[in-house]
């Protein structure tokens, strides 16, 4: 696909097939290093190889689909399969995830396209993947760890449902006025039986043999009786034609001032964060089935680079995608040769074997991703709904609506603002009091539970400044002082015991309090005690430093 106008040029084949087999040499030693994968023996390499050809077949028509509803040429999704599935194959932090073009990134990149241009929609890929490398280099990855479990559930119960619609569309056709509409009769029937006999073929064959892939023997018998008895169903071909050469080296053609920068910089802030949230989403998921742990930060950095090289190569960009690894993983992909085949059999489907592919049923295909909606699909989440607390409970079905209405990254982002009011609303209405008064008349307030900018208002509710004795001792054995918040509160309430000519003095703050105070600007008077709290150690509280609560 040459584009008039620009620099470009095309790797020669042979030139390909050496950087190909000198990253393969490279990565050797570690492409048996899967989980569950063994020895790299014939028989594995047999089987990651198979797993890639199953993930192939299933990538084109999504490929193709996501460029279409991104407003490009089919090639530039397929481009962007190819170039993002290699690099974070070789390069990601869990073996055996595919990456690719998707419909999360696709349905933000129509909006560019339709009003820039796709010069534009490249340039803003490439920035993109730069975005996404600072975020890995900065081990921005990491905060993942902060998605609740039940956001979790909600993230794959949601994209269970996309896959399961953007299936859907495959049951269309065009009307002569050009709008589609939805098989009836025969035509709906057809399509029906092959994509059951599909699924079923997946759901029988493993309990024969798991020599070949499930998914694969159910594409090629199908497209085997569609192509031998002649029967009229939608086939990949009929999508749009796949035929292509190599990627192209070619650099945006968009003017490099500020005002370029203005259009494409929210663009690809929001697909950097799209991108890393599903990829680091999936990447847990498939390091939960294979009970290892991926790295975020090298799945971030893979991500990135992969993105900044497909923007100068005419590719759409994309992520991890989570059905194509639930194929390779069910396939019995587990290395990195599985993803690196996967890219390579795509490149050659394009390349060599457009004809061939084109013929193959969409029924069938259809019929692999409704298997996968039926495994990714947490089940279980349903069986628990009324086992668990309400809030997870509706943080789940929460996120899984938001999910299918909107996007992934708005609704991870939601379900963990809502978790995390929830967490405080929770700690919040932990926070006690027990009173005691010492021998020598001074009154001491035990705390229970954390003092946070949810808690304050409860806190200051326990004091009685006016008729308290003049001493007034805070306990904090079993409480913590966490943010400024919790300073301001007990500044405001030092400041209402000296208003009335009496002492509020602190007992036992842990070692991170006493640093958190110490950090407000001497808030408490220190003593020459050791703060570690080898006894007890009363701080008196110096106010004015926080600015009185206003």
């Amino acid at each position: 696909m040459r584009r008039p106008n620009s620099p470009s040029f095309t790797l020669p084949t042979t030139e390909l097939t050496d950087v190909i087999k000198a990253t393969l040499e490279v990565f050797t030693d570690n492409l048996g290093s899967g989980d569950g994968a063994g020895a790299f023996t014939p028989g594995r390499i047999k089987t990651e190889l198979l797993s890639g050809l199953t993930v192939a077949l299933a990538l084109v028509p999504e490929a193709v689909a996501f460029a279409i509803v991104a407003g490009v040429h089919p090639l530039v999704g397929l481009y962007a399969a190819f170039m993002v599935g290699l690099i974070t194959a070789v390069l990601g932090g869990r073996p055996g995830m595919i990456s690719g073009a998707t419909g999360a990134l696709a349905v933000v990149m129509v909006a560019l396209v339709a009003e820039h241009g796709v010069e534009y929609l490249f340039a803003t890929v490439v920035l993109m993947g730069i975005l996404q490398i600072l975020a890995g280099i900065f081990h921005l990855g990491k905060f993942i760890r902060l998605v609740p479990h039940p956001v979790m559930l909600g993230f794959v119960n949601g994209l269970a449902i996309v896959i399961f619609l953007a299936q859907l569309t495959q049951f269309q056709v065009e009307a002569p006025d050009g709008v589609r509409d939805w098989m009836t009769g025969v035509p709906l029937a057809t399509m029906l039986g092959l994509v059951a006999l599909t699924m079923a073929i997946i759901w029988v064959m493993p309990k024969i043999t798991t020599v070949v892939p499930a998914p694969l023997v159910g594409i090629g018998v199908v497209a085997g009786l569609v192509i031998a008895f002649g029967i009229d169903v939608p086939r990949v071909g009929d999508l749009a034609s796949i035929q292509g050469g190599l990627p192209e080296f070619h650099l945006p053609v968009v003017p490099l001032t500020l005002e370029t920068l203005r259009i494409i910089f929210p663009y690809a802030l929001i697909l950097a964060a799209i991108g890393l949230i599903e990829s680091l989403l999936t990447l847990n998921l498939v390091s939960e089935i294979t009970h290892k742990t991926g790295g975020a930060s090298k799945e971030c950095i893979a991500q990135g680079l992969s993105n900044t090289v497909t923007g100068i190569f005419g590719g759409m960009g994309g992520c991890a995608m989570i059905g194509q690894s639930m194929i390779n993983m069910k396939s019995g992909g587990r290395t990195r040769l599985s993803g690196i085949s996967a890219a390579l059999f795509l490149l050659a489907f394009i390349m060599f074997a457009s004809g061939a592919i084109e013929q193959i049923p969409l029924a069938a295909l259809v019929g692999v991703m409704f298997m996968v909606v039926l495994g990714t699909f947490a089940w279980r989440s349903l069986v628990i709904l009324r086992r668990i607390p309400m809030t997870d409970t509706l943080v789940m079905i929460l996120v899984t609506a938001v999910t299918v209405m909107t996007d992934l990254a708005i609704a991870v982002v939601v379900g963990v603002i809502v978790s995390a009011l929830a967490y405080a609303w929770s700690n919040a209405t932990r926070i006690h009091a027990r009173v005691e008064t010492t021998d020598d008349g001074a009154k001491v307030y035990q705390i229970e539970g954390p003092l946070f900018f949810g808690s304050t208002e409860g806190f200051a509710a326990f004091f009685d400044p006016q008729n308290d004795p003049d001493t007034v001792i805070v306990d904090f054995m079993e409480s913590r002082v966490v943010d400024q918040s919790a300073l301001q509160a007990i500044e405001a309430l030092a400041m209402k015991y000296e208003a009335e000519g009496k002492a509020l003095q602190l007992r036992h703050l842990s070692h991170d309090c006493h640093k958190l105070l110490n950090r407000a600007g001497q808030l408490m008077v220190d003593s020459d005690d050791d703060p570690h709290y080898g006894i007890a150690v009363d701080y008196e509280v110096k106010t004015g430093i926080l600015g009185g609560g206003h």
